[in-house]
């Protein structure tokens, strides 16, 4: 029995590294686009990120569940190992992404991980793959085109009806509209991705029968610790993506980074309240796609675009090749298993 709670200490702590390493390998996700703007200094927007994203980690539960519940059979998780393996294959793709200034998915890392980790402890029969592909798969092919396409609408929206305003003035009233939408788009990943973690450790309590089953809920004490370690994350900032978001894709100006912000928090927090786990950075680098469209398709810096796209396919497959990696490690040095 103790070492079953150490194990599960030491997972709750991984886990919440994890969360750790997403504000910070995401924070571009919030303020890239009012940071390349100039409508905030840049340690300003981290901070206010940072407090959005804490605020939106208790916007909600239906993430959590999915993550918790949808995706792996709990049969296949009654070992704290799988659970570790598949933390620590996400883990090690973001940082990677991250080193490499690729602004790839922390969700889709951390569903990559747990699917690769389960893989290689149970075989393919313990993911569920429908849920995989209804709540993960699908809105994450969906939702950065609809963002291309949201963008693009809003953006030109925007541009007709203040078509006969003075340039100067408008670009300075979207800079303070930008503090708004920045705000949006913060809450709505820390709505996001803060529940992922929150899943994950709901999990690893329920296999260590800590916590029971039925009913799937969320204890406040792992909310409160997700909402800091993610905002903490934020607070310290990811400046190699958010140099790529925020500048090497589209060159943006305040109104087109309100368009790309607010499309992006509109989006995000109704797949938060459905329940599925998508990007937020790939939301928002499709917003800012379809904002740049609007001016003209060569706007875009297409071979930036390709590399992200390229890192988008790549995610699920290479955490979850991590996770399985992972999976071996732990079984070759763990005597439970």
């Amino acid at each position: 029995m103790e070492t079953i709670i150490w194990l599960l200490a030491l997972v709750i702590i991984i886990a919440l590294a994890f969360d750790y390493v997403n504000g910070f390998h995401d924070a571009a996700n919030a303020i890239a686009t009012v940071v390349s703007t100039r409508a905030m200094a840049p340690r300003a927007a981290l901070i206010l990120a940072a407090f959005a994203n804490f605020a939106g980690a208790f916007m909600g539960g239906a993430v959590a569940y999915t993550i918790g519940k949808g995706l792996v059979d709990s049969d296949s998780i009654h070992h704290q190992e799988v659970i570790l393996a598949a933390l620590l294959g996400a883990i090690a793709w973001n940082l990677l992404t991250w080193y490499w200034g690729l602004p790839s998915s922390s969700s889709h890392a951390l569903v990559g991980g747990l699917v690769g980790a389960v893989l290689f402890w149970k075989g393919t029969a313990f993911v569920q793959w429908a849920g995989v592909v209804k709540k993960v798969v699908v809105p994450g092919l969906v939702a950065p085109l609809l963002g291309i396409f949201v963008g693009f609408w809003i953006m030109v929206t925007l541009m007709w009806a203040f078509r006969n305003a003075n340039p100067f003035r408008i670009q300075k009233r979207f800079k303070k509209l930008q503090m708004i939408s920045a705000t949006l788009m913060a809450l709505s990943h820390g709505s996001n991705d803060a529940q992922k973690v929150m899943g994950i450790i709901t999990m690893a309590l329920i296999t260590a029968k800590v916590q029971d089953e039925e009913p799937f809920y969320v204890a406040w004490w792992v909310k409160l610790s997700c909402a800091t370690a993610i905002a903490l994350g934020t607070s310290a900032g990811g400046w190699r993506i958010i140099k790529t978001m925020g500048g090497k894709v589209v060159k943006l100006q305040p109104i087109n980074g309100f368009a790309a912000e607010l499309t992006s928090g509109i989006i995000l927090m109704t797949t938060a309240k459905l329940g599925f786990p998508v990007s937020t950075t790939h939301v928002i680098t499709g917003a800012i796609m379809g904002v740049g469209a609007s001016k003209r398709i060569s706007a875009v810096r297409w071979g930036v675009a390709g590399n992200i796209l390229t890192a988008w396919v790549l995610t699920i497959p290479a955490a979850a090749l991590m996770g399985g990696v992972f999976m071996l490690i732990v079984k070759a040095v763990s005597n439970d298993i």
